[in-house]
Protein backbone atom coordinates (compact mmCIF):
# COMPACT_ATOMS: atom_id res chain seq x y z
CA UNK A 1 0.00 0.00 0.00
CA UNK A 2 1.13 3.31 -0.90
CA UNK A 3 0.30 6.82 1.07
CA UNK A 4 1.15 10.43 0.48
CA UNK A 5 4.80 11.41 0.99
CA UNK A 6 4.59 13.88 3.90
CA UNK A 7 2.90 10.58 5.61
CA UNK A 8 6.22 9.08 5.07
CA UNK A 9 8.17 12.00 6.37
CA UNK A 10 5.72 12.87 9.77
CA UNK A 11 3.75 10.07 9.84
CA UNK A 12 0.88 12.13 10.56
CA UNK A 13 -2.44 11.68 10.08
CA UNK A 14 -3.25 11.19 6.36
CA UNK A 15 -4.85 14.23 4.49
CA UNK A 16 -5.46 13.67 1.04
CA UNK A 17 -3.89 16.61 -1.52
CA UNK A 18 -3.01 15.54 -4.51
CA UNK A 19 -1.31 18.14 -5.92
CA UNK A 20 0.00 16.33 -8.90
CA UNK A 21 -2.21 16.48 -12.28
CA UNK A 22 -3.98 13.28 -12.41
CA UNK A 23 -3.27 10.30 -14.51
CA UNK A 24 -4.94 7.74 -16.33
CA UNK A 25 -2.45 5.08 -17.51
CA UNK A 26 0.39 3.17 -16.93
CA UNK A 27 3.62 2.05 -19.27
CA UNK A 28 2.82 -0.75 -21.91
CA UNK A 29 -0.40 -2.68 -22.53
CA UNK A 30 -2.56 -3.30 -19.35
CA UNK A 31 -2.54 -6.71 -17.95
CA UNK A 32 -6.11 -8.34 -17.28
CA UNK A 33 -8.59 -7.17 -14.41
CA UNK A 34 -8.51 -9.40 -11.78
CA UNK A 35 -11.56 -9.90 -9.34
CA UNK A 36 -9.05 -8.62 -6.71
CA UNK A 37 -7.99 -5.63 -8.91
CA UNK A 38 -9.07 -1.62 -8.15
CA UNK A 39 -7.26 -1.13 -11.30
CA UNK A 40 -4.28 -2.27 -13.44
CA UNK A 41 -1.60 0.32 -14.64
CA UNK A 42 0.49 -1.58 -17.43
CA UNK A 43 1.75 -4.55 -15.48
CA UNK A 44 1.05 -3.20 -12.52
CA UNK A 45 -2.00 -4.68 -10.53
CA UNK A 46 -3.86 -1.95 -7.87
CA UNK A 47 -5.51 -4.25 -5.42
CA UNK A 48 -8.98 -3.01 -3.78
CA UNK A 49 -7.22 -3.93 -0.24
CA UNK A 50 -4.36 -0.73 -1.28
CA UNK A 51 -7.37 1.40 -1.52
CA UNK A 52 -9.56 0.48 1.51
CA UNK A 53 -5.83 0.84 3.66
CA UNK A 54 -6.14 4.39 2.64
CA UNK A 55 -9.50 4.76 3.27
CA UNK A 56 -8.61 3.67 6.70
CA UNK A 57 -5.77 5.65 6.65
CA UNK A 58 -7.77 8.98 6.09
CA UNK A 59 -10.58 8.18 8.58
CA UNK A 60 -8.09 7.52 11.03
CA UNK A 61 -7.11 10.86 10.11
CA UNK A 62 -10.58 12.49 10.30
CA UNK A 63 -10.69 11.16 13.62
CA UNK A 64 -7.30 12.30 14.67
CA UNK A 65 -8.88 16.08 13.97
CA UNK A 66 -12.07 15.58 15.70
CA UNK A 67 -13.74 15.55 12.35
CA UNK A 68 -16.84 12.91 11.18
CA UNK A 69 -15.55 10.88 8.46
CA UNK A 70 -18.19 11.17 5.21
CA UNK A 71 -20.69 7.93 5.00
CA UNK A 72 -19.97 5.71 2.36
CA UNK A 73 -22.30 6.64 -0.79
CA UNK A 74 -21.85 10.66 -0.13
CA UNK A 75 -20.22 12.92 -2.38
CA UNK A 76 -17.66 13.59 -0.01
CA UNK A 77 -16.68 10.10 0.84
CA UNK A 78 -16.50 9.41 -3.25
CA UNK A 79 -14.23 12.52 -3.62
CA UNK A 80 -11.75 10.45 -1.11
CA UNK A 81 -11.87 7.50 -2.29
CA UNK A 82 -11.42 8.65 -6.17
CA UNK A 83 -8.07 10.79 -4.56
CA UNK A 84 -7.42 7.03 -3.41
CA UNK A 85 -7.26 5.97 -6.65
CA UNK A 86 -6.08 8.07 -8.49
CA UNK A 87 -2.74 8.87 -6.20
CA UNK A 88 -2.28 4.96 -6.77
CA UNK A 89 -2.66 5.05 -9.92
CA UNK A 90 -0.09 7.98 -10.44
CA UNK A 91 2.28 6.13 -8.21
CA UNK A 92 2.03 2.89 -10.48
CA UNK A 93 2.68 5.46 -13.31
CA UNK A 94 5.56 7.20 -11.99
CA UNK A 95 7.16 4.01 -11.02
CA UNK A 96 6.89 2.34 -14.18
CA UNK A 97 8.40 5.42 -16.15
CA UNK A 98 11.26 5.63 -13.30
CA UNK A 99 12.22 2.17 -14.65
CA UNK A 100 12.64 2.68 -17.89
CA UNK A 101 14.69 6.06 -16.86
CA UNK A 102 17.12 4.05 -14.62
CA UNK A 103 16.26 5.40 -11.56
CA UNK A 104 16.66 2.04 -8.92
CA UNK A 105 16.15 2.05 -5.56
CA UNK A 106 18.33 -0.16 -3.32
CA UNK A 107 17.24 -2.04 0.06
CA UNK A 108 19.95 -0.14 1.29
CA UNK A 109 18.62 3.49 -0.04
CA UNK A 110 15.10 2.73 1.79
CA UNK A 111 16.74 1.71 5.23
CA UNK A 112 19.19 5.00 5.07
CA UNK A 113 15.93 7.01 4.96
CA UNK A 114 14.00 5.14 8.27
CA UNK A 115 17.10 5.79 9.68
CA UNK A 116 16.65 9.49 8.71
CA UNK A 117 13.37 9.05 10.20
CA UNK A 118 13.68 7.98 13.40
CA UNK A 119 16.05 10.14 14.03
CA UNK A 120 14.32 13.46 13.35
CA UNK A 121 11.01 12.22 14.92
CA UNK A 122 11.69 9.34 17.72
CA UNK A 123 14.87 10.06 18.48
CA UNK A 124 16.39 7.34 16.96
CA UNK A 125 14.11 4.72 19.33
CA UNK A 126 12.50 1.87 17.56
CA UNK A 127 9.87 1.34 20.65
CA UNK A 128 8.84 5.31 19.84
CA UNK A 129 8.59 4.48 16.36
CA UNK A 130 6.53 1.42 16.59
CA UNK A 131 4.24 2.94 18.84
CA UNK A 132 3.90 5.65 16.31
CA UNK A 133 2.83 2.71 13.62
CA UNK A 134 0.29 1.37 15.78
CA UNK A 135 -1.28 4.64 16.42
CA UNK A 136 -1.91 5.41 13.14
CA UNK A 137 -2.67 2.03 12.19
CA UNK A 138 0.24 1.24 10.10
CA UNK A 139 2.87 -1.53 9.50
CA UNK A 140 6.94 -0.74 8.68
CA UNK A 141 6.36 -2.75 5.58
CA UNK A 142 3.75 -0.35 4.72
CA UNK A 143 5.87 2.45 5.63
CA UNK A 144 8.97 1.68 3.77
CA UNK A 145 7.00 1.05 0.34
CA UNK A 146 6.02 4.19 0.77
CA UNK A 147 10.17 5.35 1.20
CA UNK A 148 10.59 3.71 -1.68
CA UNK A 149 7.92 5.38 -3.65
CA UNK A 150 9.57 8.70 -2.30
CA UNK A 151 12.90 7.97 -3.45
CA UNK A 152 11.21 7.00 -6.82
CA UNK A 153 9.36 10.35 -7.34
CA UNK A 154 12.96 12.26 -6.26
CA UNK A 155 15.04 9.94 -8.46
CA UNK A 156 13.03 11.22 -11.12
CA UNK A 157 12.72 14.96 -10.27
CA UNK A 158 16.62 14.89 -10.44
CA UNK A 159 16.51 13.08 -13.97
CA UNK A 160 13.95 15.31 -15.55
CA UNK A 161 15.80 18.47 -13.99
CA UNK A 162 19.45 17.58 -14.18
CA UNK A 163 19.39 20.25 -17.46
CA UNK A 164 18.08 23.17 -15.95
CA UNK A 165 20.44 25.96 -15.41
CA UNK A 166 20.44 29.17 -14.56
CA UNK A 167 23.22 32.06 -15.79
CA UNK A 168 24.83 35.02 -14.18
CA UNK A 169 23.44 37.06 -16.94
CA UNK A 170 20.28 35.64 -16.01
CA UNK A 171 20.36 36.35 -12.24
CA UNK A 172 22.03 39.81 -12.91
CA UNK A 173 18.63 40.74 -15.04
CA UNK A 174 16.09 39.55 -12.57
CA UNK A 175 18.17 41.43 -9.46
CA UNK A 176 18.27 44.69 -11.84
CA UNK A 177 14.18 44.16 -12.18
CA UNK A 178 13.70 43.52 -8.90
CA UNK A 179 15.34 46.24 -6.98
CA UNK A 180 12.27 46.30 -4.07
CA UNK A 181 13.70 43.13 -3.04
CA UNK A 182 17.08 44.28 -2.04
CA UNK A 183 16.95 47.45 -1.08
CA UNK A 184 16.47 48.35 2.54
CA UNK A 185 14.64 51.18 3.38
CA UNK A 186 15.80 54.44 6.22
CA UNK A 187 14.98 53.12 9.44
CA UNK A 188 15.18 54.82 12.62
CA UNK A 189 15.00 53.64 16.17
CA UNK A 190 12.16 55.80 18.20
CA UNK A 191 10.08 55.19 21.29
CA UNK A 192 6.77 55.90 21.24
CA UNK A 193 3.80 55.84 23.82
CA UNK A 194 0.42 54.96 22.47
CA UNK A 195 -2.86 55.68 24.44
CA UNK A 196 -7.02 56.26 23.53
CA UNK A 197 -7.82 60.23 24.98
CA UNK A 198 -6.02 63.06 23.68
CA UNK A 199 -5.93 64.23 27.34
CA UNK A 200 -4.03 61.45 28.70
CA UNK A 201 -1.67 62.24 25.79
CA UNK A 202 -1.34 65.49 26.72
CA UNK A 203 -0.85 64.82 30.48
CA UNK A 204 1.59 62.44 29.44
CA UNK A 205 3.57 64.77 27.13
CA UNK A 206 3.28 67.69 30.15
CA UNK A 207 5.05 64.86 32.05
CA UNK A 208 7.80 64.45 30.19
CA UNK A 209 9.00 68.00 29.69
CA UNK A 210 9.05 67.97 33.12
CA UNK A 211 11.55 64.71 33.22
CA UNK A 212 9.46 62.12 34.18
CA UNK A 213 11.05 58.53 32.83
CA UNK A 214 9.90 58.18 29.38
CA UNK A 215 10.26 54.30 29.57
CA UNK A 216 8.28 54.08 32.79
CA UNK A 217 5.65 55.95 31.43
CA UNK A 218 5.22 53.95 28.44
CA UNK A 219 5.20 50.85 30.44
CA UNK A 220 2.51 52.60 32.11
CA UNK A 221 -0.23 53.81 29.54
CA UNK A 222 1.02 52.69 26.14
CA UNK A 223 -1.50 50.15 24.34
CA UNK A 224 1.07 49.06 22.13
CA UNK A 225 2.08 45.57 23.36
CA UNK A 226 4.88 45.63 20.81
CA UNK A 227 6.95 48.11 21.96
CA UNK A 228 5.45 48.42 25.70
CA UNK A 229 7.87 46.34 27.56
CA UNK A 230 10.73 48.22 25.68
CA UNK A 231 9.99 51.20 27.43
CA UNK A 232 7.96 52.05 24.03
CA UNK A 233 11.22 51.43 22.05
CA UNK A 234 11.06 50.16 18.64
CA UNK A 235 12.74 50.57 14.98
CA UNK A 236 11.08 52.45 12.42
CA UNK A 237 11.54 51.99 8.46
CA UNK A 238 10.81 54.72 6.07
CA UNK A 239 6.99 54.64 4.56
CA UNK A 240 6.03 51.59 6.47
CA UNK A 241 3.82 52.77 9.27
CA UNK A 242 0.88 55.11 9.29
CA UNK A 243 1.38 58.82 7.40
CA UNK A 244 1.48 60.61 10.48
CA UNK A 245 3.52 58.80 12.73
CA UNK A 246 6.29 58.35 9.36
CA UNK A 247 6.75 62.14 9.21
CA UNK A 248 6.83 62.68 12.94
CA UNK A 249 9.62 59.73 13.26
CA UNK A 250 11.34 60.92 10.62
CA UNK A 251 11.10 64.56 10.98
CA UNK A 252 12.04 65.31 14.13
CA UNK A 253 15.35 65.96 15.36
CA UNK A 254 17.14 63.17 17.65
CA UNK A 255 15.79 62.68 21.16
CA UNK A 256 13.01 65.86 20.13
CA UNK A 257 9.87 64.85 21.92
CA UNK A 258 7.22 65.28 19.62
CA UNK A 259 3.59 66.78 20.74
CA UNK A 260 0.70 64.22 20.95
CA UNK A 261 -0.11 63.05 17.15
CA UNK A 262 -3.45 61.43 16.41
CA UNK A 263 -3.71 58.27 13.75
CA UNK A 264 -6.01 55.90 13.77
CA UNK A 265 -4.71 53.47 16.55
CA UNK A 266 -4.98 56.74 19.27
CA UNK A 267 -2.86 59.58 20.31
CA UNK A 268 1.14 58.61 19.90
CA UNK A 269 4.12 60.75 21.69
CA UNK A 270 7.18 59.97 19.50
CA UNK A 271 10.97 60.86 20.94
CA UNK A 272 13.61 59.49 17.81
CA UNK A 273 16.44 57.83 19.88
CA UNK A 274 18.96 57.47 16.79
CA UNK A 275 19.94 59.65 13.73
CA UNK A 276 18.13 58.63 10.40
CA UNK A 277 19.81 55.32 8.92
CA UNK A 278 20.34 56.11 5.16
CA UNK A 279 18.51 53.73 2.51
CA UNK A 280 20.92 50.28 1.53
CA UNK A 281 21.07 48.25 -1.23
CA UNK A 282 21.89 45.00 -0.87
CA UNK A 283 24.88 44.03 -3.71
CA UNK A 284 24.31 41.76 -6.11
CA UNK A 285 27.25 39.46 -5.17
CA UNK A 286 25.64 38.67 -1.48
CA UNK A 287 21.83 37.72 -3.00
CA UNK A 288 24.00 35.84 -6.42
CA UNK A 289 23.65 32.26 -5.13
CA UNK A 290 20.00 32.85 -3.63
CA UNK A 291 18.80 33.97 -6.81
CA UNK A 292 20.15 31.59 -8.43
CA UNK A 293 18.72 29.09 -6.34
CA UNK A 294 15.34 30.60 -6.50
CA UNK A 295 15.41 30.63 -10.62
CA UNK A 296 16.82 27.03 -10.48
CA UNK A 297 13.85 25.52 -8.29
CA UNK A 298 11.25 27.87 -10.40
CA UNK A 299 12.61 26.36 -13.98
CA UNK A 300 12.85 22.75 -12.29
CA UNK A 301 9.05 22.93 -10.79
CA UNK A 302 8.30 24.24 -14.47
CA UNK A 303 10.23 21.32 -16.06
CA UNK A 304 8.53 18.45 -13.38
CA UNK A 305 5.21 20.13 -14.65
CA UNK A 306 5.58 19.75 -18.34
CA UNK A 307 7.06 16.02 -17.72
CA UNK A 308 3.63 14.73 -15.81
CA UNK A 309 1.48 16.90 -17.74
CA UNK A 310 3.24 15.28 -21.18
CA UNK A 311 3.00 11.36 -19.70
CA UNK A 312 -0.59 11.79 -18.71
CA UNK A 313 -1.31 12.95 -21.97
CA UNK A 314 0.85 10.19 -23.69
CA UNK A 315 -1.03 6.91 -21.05
CA UNK A 316 -4.60 8.83 -21.76
CA UNK A 317 -4.01 8.13 -25.34
CA UNK A 318 -3.49 4.17 -24.71
CA UNK A 319 -5.50 1.40 -23.53
CA UNK A 320 -3.16 1.21 -20.64
CA UNK A 321 -5.32 1.88 -17.65
CA UNK A 322 -8.05 -0.23 -16.93
CA UNK A 323 -10.67 0.18 -13.64
CA UNK A 324 -12.87 -1.87 -11.78
CA UNK A 325 -16.72 -1.18 -11.96
CA UNK A 326 -16.85 1.10 -9.35
CA UNK A 327 -13.29 2.55 -8.93
CA UNK A 328 -12.79 4.76 -11.98
CA UNK A 329 -12.44 8.27 -10.64
CA UNK A 330 -15.79 10.52 -11.57
CA UNK A 331 -15.00 12.51 -13.53
CA UNK A 332 -12.60 10.87 -14.73
CA UNK A 333 -9.07 11.94 -15.39
CA UNK A 334 -8.61 11.87 -19.18
CA UNK A 335 -11.67 13.71 -19.59
CA UNK A 336 -10.56 16.06 -17.68
CA UNK A 337 -7.06 16.49 -19.32
CA UNK A 338 -8.86 16.31 -22.95
CA UNK A 339 -10.98 19.12 -21.57
CA UNK A 340 -8.66 21.94 -20.80
CA UNK A 341 -6.35 20.52 -24.14
CA UNK A 342 -8.77 19.58 -26.54
CA UNK A 343 -6.77 16.53 -27.12
CA UNK A 344 -8.82 12.94 -27.79
CA UNK A 345 -7.99 10.09 -25.83
CA UNK A 346 -7.66 7.08 -28.38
Amino acid sequence: MKIHSRKIRSLAPLVFVVALVAGCGGGGGSAELKSEDAAVVGSSHIDKAAIAGLMSQAQRGYKAQGRPFPKTGTAEYTQIRNQAVTLLVQQAEREAEADDMGVKVADKDIDKRLDQIKKQYFAGSQAKYEQQLKKQGLTDAQVRRDIRAQLISEGVFKKVTSDVKVSDSEIHDYYLQHPQLYAQPQSRDVRHILVDKEELADKIHSELENGANFAKLAKQYSKDPGSKTQGGKLTVSKGQTVPPFDKAAFSLKTNELSDPIKTQYGWHIIQPLSNVKPRKTTPEKQVKDSIRQQLSQQRKNTAMTKWVNDLTKSYCKGDKVKYQVGYKPNPDPCAQLNATTGDTAQ
